[in-house]
């Protein structure tokens, strides 16, 4: 009979280690739990796998990418076979063969093969890095053992939803004023280097020797430069460029990034939002799916996408890890505003932590909706006036000068 070796943790959550013999997993999970334990690991020792390794076949990898969008697509499509009542094999081999995409239907068809070869699906999914996430992977895994593999993929396709639509608020939000940004610095790089020019001819003309307005000084001053050492402007913004590179993927770098990031005066707030929406929801959707919450909290660490966000989920780890509370480090950090740590606390003693984690998802999305809205309600103003004093600064510049002029004609 096989054995298993695994790490588990307590109801205080103290680590164990220990071996047992099961006739699968899913033997060695109930094992496990009668003993008292909540398994985090679970590893099938070399003396069983090798007799059984040389009987499966080698399925083929594919380490191509698809959009979140098919993903979503296929993960939805998969749980409601399952929940049809076909079998997992057969449902694959469904979805391969209207699946479009040519990545994801050689993917579909390589995890039916290591299906039909033996594997379980989750294994599986570790052959496809970069398609799957670890914390894919890891709920359709909770899902096998519990047997419940359709609800988790149910919740992933909802997970995956949600995330998308977040996202999509977040970039439309940051769409327009870029958009607008750009079309001010065409608008005024052409001022600078064709219409200025001709303005700076006629003034050394019509008024030589004579004193321009300061502003005019100024704004002649930054043609040159554009006309002349534009090489300068190109290396400046190519060398800062290079240097945001270099200084964002040192760890110094990262961190001060990440807080700068959660301090800037207008997007701060829906950055913050943003990270503790992401938080709750993959820590709900993660518990909630049976994954123990020491593993939980793992990826969810490494799926925040902010290092700030990542160390105070770190601290929350190792505070649960020595039988503490999820409420103290949480509060400690301040990140996570008193409201989230409130509800927290009242699921954590309640005993319903993954639903009051969901809830605060769904309020932090709600408010992400308003801050996006009020985000660009803002900005489209503030982008119009910065673009009107550009070009009115130049347009001023240019015609005191050329009052003077008229002023001067005239008396003659």
């Amino acid at each position: 009979m096989p054995k298993f070796t695994y790490t588990a943790v307590d109801a205080r959550g103290k680590q164990a280690n220990g071996m047992v013999e099961a006739a699968d997993q899913s033997e060695a999970i109930a094992q496990i739990r009668q003993l008292g334990f909540y398994p985090q690991r679970l590893d099938e020792t070399k003396e069983s796998v090798v007799s059984t390794e040389s009987k499966k076949p080698k399925f083929k990898r594919k380490t191509g990418r698809v959009k979140m969008r098919i993903l979503t697509i296929f993960t939805r499509q998969l749980a409601t076979l399952i929940e049809a009542g076909l079998p997992l094999l057969r449902s694959l081999n469904t979805l391969a063969k209207q699946e479009r995409n040519p990545v994801m239907r050689t993917t579909m068809n390589n995890l039916a093969e290591a299906v039909e070869s033996g594997s379980t699906f989750s294994e599986a999914l570790t052959q496809h890095p970069f398609i799957f996430s670890k914390l894919y992977i890891n709920m359709v895994k909770a899902g096998e053992l519990g047997g419940v593999l359709e609800v988790v993929l149910a919740r992933l396709a909802e997970f995956q939803e949600k995330a998308q639509k977040i996202k999509g608020k977040v970039v439309s939000a940051m769409v327009y004023p870029l958009v607008v940004l750009c079309i001010a610095l065409v608008i005024m790089s052409g001022l600078l280097v064709f219409i200025v020019p001709k303005f700076q001819q006629i003034f050394h003309d019509a008024l030589p020797g004579q004193d321009l307005p300061a502003i005019t000084n100024f704004v002649i001053a930054i043609s040159n430069v554009f006309v002349h050492q534009w090489y300068l402007i190109f290396g400046g913004i190519g060398g800062i460029v290079v240097g945001y590179k270099i200084f964002s993927v040192t760890p110094v770098g990262q961190v001060i990034i990440d807080r700068v990031a959660l301090r800037l005066p207008v997007f701060g707030d829906l950055i913050q939002k943003t990270a503790i929406a992401r938080f709750s929801r993959t820590l709900g959707t993660l518990i909630s799916s049976g994954v123990p919450i020491l593993q939980a909290l793992n990826i969810t660490r490494e799926t925040s996408g902010n290092n700030v966000v990542a160390d105070a989920i770190a601290k929350i780890h190792d505070s649960v890890k020595e039988g503490e509370s999820v409420v103290a480090p949480m509060e400690s950090s301040g990140v996570f505003p008193p409201m989230v740590t409130s509800m927290v606390q009242v699921g954590e003693e309640t005993g319903q932590l993954p639903d009051m984690l969901v809830k605060v998802a769904d309020v932090y999305e709600a408010e992400i909706d308003n801050v996006v809205t009020a985000l660009t309600s803002i900005l489209e103003p503030i982008m119009i006036v910065m673009l009107a004093v550009i070009v009115g600064t130049i347009v001023i510049a240019l015609f005191m000068p050329m009052i003077k002029l008229i002023t001067g004609l005239s008396s003659q």
